[in-house]
């Protein structure tokens, strides 16, 4: 991995620095080394792992995992569902703002970016970390899965109270290594425009999450965005 500088986070590099020596990882890196020679890869090299450099180890109180980067140009910063300032809104973060609204009130942000959230504890984690620009999954099954998994295994065995937020199957694949009587599991359909009708919409995770939070005396997420 000596091509593959990690810019992570000191707490989350002491959990994790066995997995960056793996042989997975060794081979995850020579991926994204011939892939960067041939195509745009996003998000940009510093900020694979911005989600944990917003939200220290000790810190998480919330997960959120998404499937893989937004593809577009300039969309993807490492946090998932998330986009920088200044970039149109994805239809799924769209649909994600407006169960946000109707969960707790206030008004829809104009920005899509989410990095408040990762600043109060809550772990935006994609469970693949990288896509070629404009190729949708395309860099699922080289490794990512593997350390993603290692990441909610930590979590899940050195922490407690964490809640969940399992947005469709692909996610919800992800609840089989968390332990439902350490931590709390939210569950529903993904908030894409295909599924946000089936259970995404009126599921209230944001609500659920802080109920769950105050239950157990920790201090609940500010979720809005707007300024006030």
């Amino acid at each position: 991995m000596s091509n593959f500088p990690v810019h992570i986070q000191s707490s989350w590099r002491k959990k994790l620095t066995h997995e960056f020596q793996k042989d997975y990882f060794s081979q995850l890196n020579t991926f994204l080394i011939e892939e960067r020679k041939q195509f745009e890869v996003y998000p940009k090299r510093d900020h694979i792992f911005e989600a944990f450099n917003q939200t220290s180890f000790e810190k998480v109180k919330v997960v959120i995992i998404g499937q893989d980067p937004y593809h577009g140009a300039k969309q993807a910063h490492g946090l998932s569902f998330s986009v920088q300032e200044g970039i149109k809104k994805p239809p799924s973060l769209n649909n994600i703002l407006l169960e946000l609204k109707e969960d707790i009130g206030g008004d829809l942000p104009e920005s899509g970016n989410l990095i408040k959230w990762s600043k109060q504890g809550v772990l935006m984690l994609n469970a693949t970390l990288t896509v070629r620009a404009h190729h949708a999954g395309s860099h699922q099954k080289k490794g990512w899965e593997t350390f993603t998994d290692a990441v909610i295994k930590v979590i899940n065995n050195e922490l407690e109270n964490v809640v969940f937020i399992l947005w469709g199957k692909y996610a919800q694949k992800k609840g089989g290594i968390i332990n439902r009587d350490k931590h709390y599991i939210i569950q529903s359909a993904h908030p894409s425009p295909f599924a946000a009708h089936r259970g995404f919409f009126g599921s209230k995770p944001f609500s659920k999450t802080n109920d769950f939070l105050i239950s157990k005396g920790i201090k609940p997420i500010n979720w809005s965005l707007v300024d006030s």
